[in-house]
């Protein structure tokens, strides 16, 4: 099987931390040259400095906030000037949780624009050299949201499954030119998000973090928290010459939380 992505170019989004550079880490591990993309210089160096080289990589970064659409689509046109992207990733963080209800028409429009407007600007960027190149792979990191909302994220649910629906519009049009778009669903990953999340909610309720914690480990049949590295496997596989045939689906990792076949 071939996994090999030695002279290949990968832009990561949001991969100073977290599943951003999980992804990163694999790979450089596999012989990709990484550009990170985030918004904190000093984190991008120090990350870009801990990527694997043993393979003469060279790993660079973009600054770009994702909340300014402008300068993410600037930032991404000014690097596939010089740069042929043959694997992106689109991966930023999740709005706000809260009930439905509560959410102000401008928290949708806000999350639209950094996550589904973002990833096709940076999409449309990099997809005329992965044509000219005959390989891309576009990987959208979303949630397991896209199969079954979950509860207190009414606004996430929304923007996540639309980016579902806008990947698998983009993976038909593409294809012929030897590209693939596809989406990883993590499910209760260890992460920096959903410490967030278990503190915003043990908060409403009025109770212990780890009382939230312990209640949704008991969802997942695994018994136990997925690791970002566990997301950055199948992320590398889809990244690879071995998934060539892989295209438009969406994949939970989860440890089988999800209830649908």
């Amino acid at each position: 099987m071939n996994l090999s992505l030695e002279g290949k170019n990968a832009v990561v989004c949001g991969s100073t931390q977290g599943i951003g550079y999980a992804v990163a880490e694999e790979l450089a591990l596999l012989g990709a040259n990484c550009t990170l993309v985030a918004r904190n210089e000093g984190s991008l160096k120090e990350a870009v400095h801990n990527l694997d080289i043993a393979l003469r990589q060279q790993h660079n970064y973009l600054v770009a906030d994702f909340s300014k659409t402008d300068k993410v689509k600037k930032a991404i046109e000014e690097h596939v000037i010089k740069h042929t992207a043959h694997i992106l990733i689109n991966n930023t963080g999740g709005p706000t949780p809260g009930p439905m209800v509560n959410a102000a028409v401008e928290e949708f429009e806000n999350a639209f624009q950094q996550h589904l407007v973002n990833n096709h600007n940076l999409a449309r960027a990099v997809l005329p050299g992965m044509k000219a190149a005959g390989y891309g792979r576009i990987i959208n990191i979303i949630s397991t949201s896209v199969r079954i909302p979950l509860q207190n994220l009414g606004v996430s649910n929304t923007i996540r499954a639309a980016v579902a629906s806008w990947a698998k519009s983009f993976s038909n049009e593409v294809a012929q030119y030897g590209i693939t778009v596809n989406n990883i669903l993590p499910g209760l990953t260890d992460t920096k998000r959903l410490s967030e999340l278990i503190a915003t909610i043990a908060k409403a309720r009025g109770v212990d973090e780890d009382v939230i914690r312990k209640e949704m480990i008991n969802t997942v049949p695994a018994k136990r928290l997925g690791n970002a590295e566990e997301i950055a496997n199948l992320v590398a596989f889809l990244a690879s010459p071995a998934a060539a045939y892989v295209n438009g689906v969406s994949i939970p990792v989860d440890g089988g939380r999800t209830g649908t076949i």
